[in-house]
């Protein structure tokens, strides 16, 4: 299919019509919408003016701070323990294990929560009960997803 010089002649006045690349191929036939966005463009037609739409008042809403989001420690046994921080929450949870857990001693019972740098000695693993839901447990698994 080549553009005629009846074709373009159809093209510009369908385009300052306000008519869609779509629906000016549909009616001049065997074109894709993208054939009729690529002649506009050579040709340099004329970007048509944004149809306005009636604005709606927007709602004022009060100016309030923002606030942490609690932390729900214990969510995989369905006691919730409100903190506001992961310290705190951490805290409630309960002392890490005596020994570091390190890679060859994580278990699917045991948090996989990395603690410190992984190129540096002393890395481990936080290593207390996880969650149902994942590898982590409550504080860690809110860090995760849902801070």
């Amino acid at each position: 299919m080549s553009w005629t010089d009846d074709r373009v002649q159809q093209l510009k006045t369908l385009w300052a019509e306000g008519h869609s690349a779509s629906a000016i191929a549909g009616q001049i036939g065997y074109l894709t919408r993208n054939a009729v966005i690529g002649k506009v463009h050579r040709l340099g037609l004329s970007g048509r003016p944004k149809t306005q739409r009636p604005r709606r008042a927007r709602r004022s809403r009060p100016h309030t701070t923002p606030r942490r989001r609690p932390i729900s420690v214990f969510r995989h046994q369905r006691v919730v323990i409100v903190e506001d921080t992961v310290e705190a929450a951490l805290a409630k949870l309960g002392p890490a294990p005596e020994t570091a857990v390190t890679i060859q001693t994580l278990t699917a019972d045991t948090c996989r929560w990395p603690e410190g740098d992984p190129r540096a000695p002393g890395f481990h693993f936080c290593g207390r009960t996880p969650g149902s839901s994942g590898p982590y447990c409550g504080p860690h698994d809110w860090i995760a997803h849902d801070h």
